[in-house]
C-alpha cells in the first residue's frame, strides 16, 4: 500500500523546483515563486481526479477531519457518530472541535453498522462519521439515506481507502465532504498532509479560511487580507504538497499494482475452509490495500496471527487487541484521560464507554486478520508469500 515504497523521480522533480525557489510556504512571496504554486496545483489536480469541485490541502488527515467538521459548523456540544473501528484521529479530531464522539457498533463490512448508527441518533447529531477501513467502504448508500432522512452531515473518512469506488463515485466523493491522509503509510503520501473533498461551495470557503488563521485569502498582498472568522493553522506545506504531486501522478499506477498483488494473495486463501472476506457492499470496489479475513474464532485469528508473525509473514494485523485502532486498546479514551481539562459533557459521554455493549464489534473484530498489500514485492515474493499464508492458515 505505502506510495514512499515507489517514491523517485517525478516526486524529486517537483521537490526540486520547490527548492530551487526557496519557497516553502503555500501562502504569499509570489515575486519569489517562479510560478510554482505546488499545494493549489495538487488541490486542482486532486479535486478532478476525485471529480468534486473543491480540494483544500491541510496538514494532515486528523487536520482534514476537524478542518471538514468546522467547516459544516459542527463544533461544541454537537454529536459525531463514528465507529468502534477506527484510528485515534476520528475521535481526536471530533473533540479538538469540543464535539462529542458517540461510538457505535460495525458489522461485516468492518465500518460502521446503519443500523446502530439509527439507533444512536439523538436530537444532538449532527454528522455521521462512516471510516473506511483497511481499503473498503461503509454502506454509503443506508447512511446516506439516514443522514437525508434526519438532516445530518455525512463526513467520509476515507482516508484508508484512497482510490476505492461506491457506485461509480469516488470514495470521499459520495457524501458531503470527505477526507484523505497522505502521512507517510498512505496510498499515496506528502510525507505529512490531508485533504477535504467537497462539492458545496461554502463548506470550500470555511474549509480554506478554517485551516489558515481565518484568512480570505483576497487579494495578492497577504498581510492585507481580512479574518471573515476565527481559524487556526493547520497549512500544507509547498515541500509536502510537491510530494504528493509527484505521487499523484502515479496514481493509477499504485492502484494497479496493489489490486495485482491482492489478488494473488486472495486466490491463495479463496477455498480454504473456515475463512471468509470482508464484505464490500453491493456497488462498491474496494482498492485492494489490505487482505482482510474472517476466521471461525477469536482463538484462531489471535492463533493464525501468531502462527503467521513467526513464519515470516509480516504487516499481519490483529486488531482486536491494538492499542491504535480499535476500542479496546483506547484506555485513554474510555477513562477520559487529557492533559487539557474536558467539558463535564464531554467527560461523561467517554466514562460512559466502559459500560457500552459493543459485541457486535467483537464478534467481528476478534476474528478478523488484515494483511498489508505492499506494492514493492516481485512476483517470486509474492508468490511464496500466498503459500505460506495458505499453508499456515490451513494447518490453523
Amino acid at each position: 500500500m505505502p506510495g514512499f515504497e515507489v517514491f523517485g523521480a517525478q516526486e524529486r522533480a517537483q521537490v526540486n523546483e520547490v527548492l530551487e525557489t526557496g519557497v516553502l510556504m503555500r501562502y504569499g512571496f509570489d515575486g519569489m515563486r517562479q510560478g510554482h504554486y505546488k499545494a493549489l496545483e495538487f488541490e486542482q489536480a486532486f479535486a478532478k481526479r476525485m471529480g468534486v469541485n473543491h480540494c483544500q490541502l491541510v496538514s494532515s488527515g486528523t487536520a482534514a477531519l476537524s478542518v471538514a467538521l468546522a467547516s459544516a459548523g459542527i463544533g461544541a456540544g454537537d454529536e459525531v457518530i463514528m465507529p468502534t473501528f477506527t484510528f485515534v484521529a476520528s475521535f481526536e479530531s471530533i473533540m479538538m472541535l469540543g464535539a462529542i464522539p458517540i461510538l457505535v457498533d460495525i458489522d461485516d463490512t468492518l465500518t460502521l453498522d446503519p443500523k446502530a448508527v439509527a439507533a444512536a441518533i439523538t436530537e444532538k447529531t449532527k454528522a455521521v462519521m462512516p471510516v473506511h477501513m483497511c481499503g473498503s467502504m461503509a454502506d454509503l448508500g443506508a447512511l446516506k439515506a439516514l443522514c437525508q432522512e434526519h438532516d445530518l452531515i455525512l463526513l467520509e473518512d476515507a482516508c484508508q481507502a484512497i482510490g476505492g469506488t461506491y457506485n461509480g463515485v469516488a470514495l470521499g466523493a459520495y457524501g458531503d465532504l470527505g477526507c484523505f491522509s497522505f502521512d507517510f503509510v498512505k496510498t499515496i503520501t506528502c510525507g505529512e498532509g490531508g485533504a477535504v473533498i467537497t462539492n458545496n461551495s461554502k463548506y470550500k470557503v470555511n474549509a480554506d479560511q478554517y485551516q489558515d488563521h481565518g484568512h480570505d485569502h483576497v487579494g495578492s498582498d497577504r498581510g492585507a487580507e481580512t479574518h471573515p472568522t476565527l481559524g487556526y493553522n493547520f497549512r500544507i506545506s509547498e515541500l509536502h504538497a510537491a510530494v504528493g504531486l509527484g505521487q499523484l501522478a502515479r496514481f493509477d499506477e499504485i492502484l494497479e499494482r496493489q489490486k495485482a498483488h491482492y489478488d494473488i494473495l486472495a486466490a491463495a486463501l479463496a477455498d480454504l475452509p473456515g475463512v471468509h472476506f470482508r464484505r464490500v457492499p453491493q456497488g462498491g470496489v474496494q482498492n485492494y490495500s489490505f487482505v482482510n479475513i474472517f476466521l471461525p474464532t477469536a482463538e484462531q485469528a489471535e492463533q493464525a496471527q501468531k502462527a503467521l508473525s513467526a513464519a515470516g509473514i509480516d504487516a499481519c494485523f490483529y486488531w482486536f487487541k491494538n492499542n491504535w485502532h480499535y476500542i479496546n486498546g483506547w484506555e485513554h479514551l474510555t477513562q477520559a484521560k487529557s492533559v487539557a481539562p474536558l467539558t463535564p459533557e464531554l467527560k461523561d459521554t467517554l466514562l460512559g464507554l466502559k459500560s457500552k455493549d459493543f459485541r457486535q464489534s467483537d464478534h467481528f473484530m476478534g476474528r478478523t486478520l488484515s494483511f498489508l498489500v505492499k506494492l514493492g514485492w516481485d512476483e517470486a515474493t509474492l508468490d511464496h508469500r500466498a503459500q505460506i499464508m495458505r499453508d499456515t492458515l490451513k494447518n490453523i
